[in-house]
């Protein structure tokens, strides 16, 4: 079967891996609730095309933090990537860099800051950060992103503890015994179950669950990098975010992992685009699966749309080409969408593009 979607890609990387890795990349918290509203809250969306706007060609670029990109499409980070290839995150950055567009390594990933940097020396990439107990070790991982060359830091601030993931529970999730953490050494290497989720133990270990804006505030003051909180639902976290000085927002339900019956990223953006809209870039991510997707969540206010779980469905089913495939595939889906709604540029893309379906109830 051709593979012509992101869905399809999906479908062949079902197939392919494992089934205590593809159990922890698709499941989402408890009943799972939100996974499904991240999905269908894209759905509850309509486009509102017009007609005769003129114009054979489509100008996809956008410019973040004074880097321009090729689209407003990007890759978010997901854990442990080498679970899906073996060129696992590698492969990944490198195919983003093929595609003039921003990757985000995580800080659970198998492969190491230094070695995605020297794999793709100038291309544009951020490191997404937990903060660990150890805030020496934490200020480390900074300071290696920073030495590397990435431009940002995104901070990820909705896991204190990781989520009721009951998919890792039964499965008494484990990294394979060949991979490890690959930035750290020693226990923060390894994630193995002691009889329940591996993943959840370490965390609850190793991340400091006291998280709190003062920690926003430690970062802020001593990187030089961008920094992003990532995990933003709510107006008033967003207003205390731009009030402390971050530079950026990514609104995210962390791929329905966290807590369940939260809104879907998109159901939340527009009341945060409102209430920080001017002063901070906002960034989106949580069921992006096609072009459809990007255009309404450009069109409700986000700078630039991030997608995890695709990325890893093209890495599986074939490494960095099919990375770059899924990449591809979006792109044009979202030029269609431009072309068909009469969008020039991204600019072009405003809220009156995009309406709820009762829009249509009134008749």
């Amino acid at each position: 079967m051709a593979l012509v979607s992101v869905r399809d890609y999906e479908k062949r990387a079902h197939e392919i891996i494992p089934r205590n890795a593809l159990d922890y990349y698709r499941s989402g918290a408890g009943d799972e609730l939100s996974l499904h509203l991240n999905r269908t809250g894209f759905d509850r969306l309509r486009i509102r095309p017009r007609m005769l706007q003129g114009g054979s060609t489509r100008d996809l670029s956008c410019t973040v933090f004074g880097q321009r990109f090729s689209m407003p499409i990007a890759i978010s980070p997901t854990a442990m990537q080498r679970m899906a290839h073996p060129d696992g995150e590698v492969a990944n950055a490198k195919a983003a860099a093929t595609r003039q567009v921003l990757f985000t390594l995580s800080t659970i990933s198998t492969s190491s800051i230094e070695q995605v940097a020297e794999a793709t020396p100038n291309a544009p990439k951020w490191f997404q950060l937990y903060i660990y107990r150890d805030r020496q070790l934490t200020e480390e991982l900074v300071r290696r992103a920073e030495r590397a060359g990435f431009r940002a830091i995104v901070l990820t601030v909705d896991a204190p503890l990781f989520g009721l993931r009951r998919a890792d529970m039964r499965n008494k999730f484990s990294l394979p015994p060949h991979l490890s953490m690959a930035n750290f050494v020693g226990k923060a290497a390894s994630i193995r179950s002691q009889g329940g989720s591996g993943i959840n133990e370490y965390i609850a270990e190793q991340l400091d669950p006291t998280l709190s804006w003062d920690d926003v505030k430690w970062l802020l003051g001593f990187t030089k990098l961008p920094v992003i909180v990532k995990g933003i639902l709510t107006r008033e976290d967003a207003i205390i975010a731009a009030d402390l000085g971050v530079q950026g927002i990514f609104v995210s339900n962390h791929g329905a992992r966290q807590l369940d019956s939260v809104p879907a990223s998109i159901e939340a953006l527009p009341e945060i685009v409102a209430a920080v809209g001017g002063r901070v870039e906002i960034f989106l991510d949580g069921g992006i699966t096609q072009g459809t997707d990007v255009f309404k969540a450009l069109a409700l206010g986000a700078r630039m749309v991030f997608f995890g779980r695709p990325a890893l469905w093209g890495l599986a089913v074939n490494g960095q080409t099919g990375v770059e495939h899924v990449l591809d595939i979006l792109r044009n889906e979202l030029d269609l969408t431009m072309a068909l709604a009469g969008c020039k540029t991204l600019a072009d893309i405003t809220k009156e593009y995009v309406v709820l379906e009762n829009y249509y109830s009134k008749l």
